[in-house]
């Protein structure tokens, strides 16, 4: 039963000279059968949970897998073994591997931090949880953020009567908008870096419209919760009896040092690289990636596991992450190499609807296509999606470019918060909600909630000058 395995790596072997050559794909020559794949596992992964749940949870690995080996097929098919082999190597080691090491090692680490005691769910405290779950967000992710503070924020709430608005706001603030300003907030940004965005970029260019969105989000929140604590029973309105405690100090320490990996990669550049089927694997990444993966091992040790048990730690969300963006990831390959192709690709169509007649992007249309899109069908591989579309190069997109890059960038973050299947924690903080007793809306509900409370705010970023970066018209 192993042998097949051997011959595999053998044939890979015997087409290395010939894949690092063709490990560009000619996009222009695709035809749109070849983006199908895309389309169904994101559509898969859109209604999947919602329509048949059960076989879901129990098959969403090897629906991957399924429409993974078409996507490959069918470059095989039109491009040649050699080339499939080599666009392969490439979205494996050279995008997937460094983006889902950098998750696990944040979830893990964050896992393992317990916030506890008495506290009340009355509007201060809530709105300190959501403030300070926003802040998190950007330093250990928006899924770390919720790891921490969901469950500490559900027992302060259970016994309301009215508290579906905080589930709500706790998904649009901690595990979307407040990680916006760091490649370590969301993964569609850590993908950004690691195409080639500066790690400062996002924090210098777009702290002006995080703190205005995240800022009216909380002074909403804090009216729309006082308004519903005064109808509640008086004793559910009785201060906080034991202190907050913090426990699993250590994990905060290594959090700083996940921070310092990845400053570590962007800075350091000793020019060694390792090339597999014509990937380039540069040696401060490999390094970086190698001490993630020593990171999160060492919180795995040093953490007490009643630690982990306090927060319902398992592994199971980070493993169906990693399995459905291991498909994702590969299902890109062909939708990538068109855009690469640009006018000549069967994309042109929607190059033509994010561009000016004078060959300028439209910064507006950015903005709400990638928006709406990753609502939709995740943020993350939106993100790349348009980034490519905008041709791709991060100098220029810093630079001459920075307002288009802004507009992917806030799209696919802010937007991510429209459904439960935008960003990665957004269903997995309302299905921990349900399961503690409260009665989340369907999905269509939340949509419709979080459309209510954000697109007036989405309006704003577009229409008022009140992003410098950002020039909307």
């Amino acid at each position: 039963m192993k042998r097949p395995v051997p011959a595999l790596i053998a044939a890979m072997l015997v087409m290395l000279p010939q894949a690092a050559q063709a490990a560009t794909l000619d996009g222009a020559a695709m035809r749109w059968p070849l983006a199908l794949p895309f389309a169904g596992l994101l559509l898969s992964i859109a209604l999947g949970p919602l329509l048949f749940a059960k076989f879901w949870h129990a098959h969403f690995g090897k629906i991957a897998v399924a429409w993974s080996a078409v996507t490959l097929a069918l470059l095989a098919q039109q491009a040649g073994g050699a080339a499939m082999f080599a666009a392969f190597t490439h979205a494996m080691l050279g995008e997937y591997l460094s983006f889902i090491v950098l998750l696990f090692a944040l979830y893990t680490v964050a896992g393992g931090i317990v916030i506890s005691g008495d506290i009340r769910g009355t509007p201060w405290n809530n709105t300190a949880f959501l403030a300070l779950g926003t802040l998190m967000a950007s330093i250990v992710g928006t899924t770390g953020a919720a790891m921490i503070l969901i469950r500490p924020l559900i027992r302060a709430n259970v016994a309301r009567r009215h508290n579906v608005h905080v589930m709500i706001f706790f998904i649009i603030l901690v595990a979307n908008v407040g990680g916006a300003l760091s490649p370590l907030g969301d993964p569609p940004l850590f993908i950004g870096f690691l195409n080639g965005v500066d790690f400062f970029w996002t924090t210098s260019n777009l702290w002006i419209q995080t703190g205005v969105v995240a800022g009216t989000l909380l002074a909403m929140f804090a009216a729309f919760d006082l308004w519903r604590f005064r109808s509640e029973p008086v004793e559910h309105r009785v201060a906080s009896l034991a202190p907050v405690r913090i426990r699993g100090l250590v994990n905060v320490v290594l959090i700083a040092a996940i921070i310092g990996c990845i400053l570590l990669s962007a800075n350091w550049r000793p020019g060694v690289a390792v090339d597999i089927l014509g990937t380039r694997l540069e040696l401060q990444n490999l390094v970086r990636d190698g001490l993630l993966v020593v990171i999160a091992l060492l919180s795995l040790w040093w953490t007490r596991d009643e630690h982990r048990e306090a927060n319902g730690f398992t592994w199971e969300p980070i493993r169906e992450v990693a399995k459905l963006f291991a498909g994702i990831f590969i299902v890109l390959i062909p939708v990538l190499a068109v855009l690469d192709a640009g006018p000549r690709g069967f994309f042109a169509w929607l190059l033509s609807a994010v561009t000016e007649p004078d060959g300028t992007p439209h910064e507006v249309a950015y903005f709400w296509y990638t928006g709406v899109m990753s609502a939709f069908l995740d943020n993350a591989p939106t993100y790349l999606l348009f980034f490519k579309l905008a041709g791709g190069d991060a100098r220029e997109l810093m630079g001459a470019l920075s307002g288009t890059l802004a507009a992917i960038s806030m799209g696919s973050v802010y937007m991510g918060a429209l459904t439960y299947i935008g960003n990665a924690p957004n269903f997995m903080v309302a299905a921990i909600a349900a399961q503690s007793g409260i009665k989340m809306p369907s999905f269509f509900g939340y949509l419709l909630r979080a459309a209510i409370i954000l697109v007036p705010l989405f309006l704003l970023l577009t229409f008022l000058p009140i992003a410098p970066v950002l020039r909307l018209r």
